[in-house]
């Protein structure tokens, strides 16, 4: 009895211990908040202030859960939160419509400075938005680089790839205010704001979103080619969903 209570901690713990996806946090922190903000906000609907705080429940909500289930602080969770309060809040002010545009170059602007500053200490962020346990087998690269003696070379290109990462961010918050501007001209809380902020958000994809992804898919393909490199092994390798 008392073994079997025992693997079941265990279990539990190993859960704990397995971090969520990066795809499903933006998922559940940005993407479905931001939804709600643009297709709710309507009389019709929730209203602006119902919306804001449907939106904020999200990010707050899996917040919780992670540190309830882990113990630990959600960087996705906070982004989320303060990217959702920013633009309800610019909304329900009535603010002017450049606000938006600071913003959404604003919090693409500080992860590039955020990932870049990582970069000059022991632990870049590359870490968690591509060398991650959720995406590759960590342990197991660790222990072919260790091997092989080339722990030290493989540390230095993910200092190289963090640069990749933070440019990336660099032009995602260049191009984000540039489109804000263009495509957000109505005052907010209008029905024309809405429409507005949902044509943002569409064209965001091809203009924004799809480069800044090809941009990070180049640095996860440069850390790939490093790693065969350095430590023997091929891409079908290093991914965590690979086992074997």
């Amino acid at each position: 009895m008392d073994s079997r209570w025992k693997d079941s901690d265990m279990t539990r713990s190993q859960v704990a211990a397995q971090p969520a996806s990066p795809l499903l946090e933006l998922t559940v922190t940005l993407l479905i908040p931001s939804l709600i903000l643009m297709k709710l906000s309507g009389a019709e609907y929730l209203g602006p202030v119902n919306a804001l705080l449907a939106a904020l429940a999200f990010p707050l909500g899996w917040g919780a859960r992670e540190y309830l289930r882990a113990r630990r602080f959600n960087f996705f969770a906070a982004l989320g939160f303060v990217s959702v309060l920013l633009t309800g809040g610019i909304g329900l002010l009535q603010l002017d419509p450049k606000w938006l545009a600071i913003k959404e170059a604003a919090i693409p602007a500080m992860l590039g400075l955020a990932v870049a500053v990582s970069a000059f200490t022991r632990y870049p962020l590359v870490r968690v938005l591509l060398f991650s346990p959720a995406i590759m087998q960590v342990e197991r690269i660790h222990s072919k680089l260790e091997a092989r003696g080339n722990r030290a070379a493989f540390e230095a290109k993910l200092v190289n790839a963090t640069w990749m990462l933070a440019g990336a961010f660099l032009f995602s918050a260049v191009m984000n205010y540039f489109l804000a501007s263009w495509v957000v001209t109505s005052a907010p809380g209008t029905e024309a704001f809405n429409e507005e902020l949902g044509r943002l958000t569409l064209l965001s994809y091809p203009v924004i979103a799809l480069p800044s992804m090809l941009m990070m898919m180049g640095a996860l393909f440069y850390l790939a080619r490093s790693l065969r490199q350095l430590a023997g092994l091929g891409l079908a390798d290093i991914l965590h969903s690979t086992k074997g």
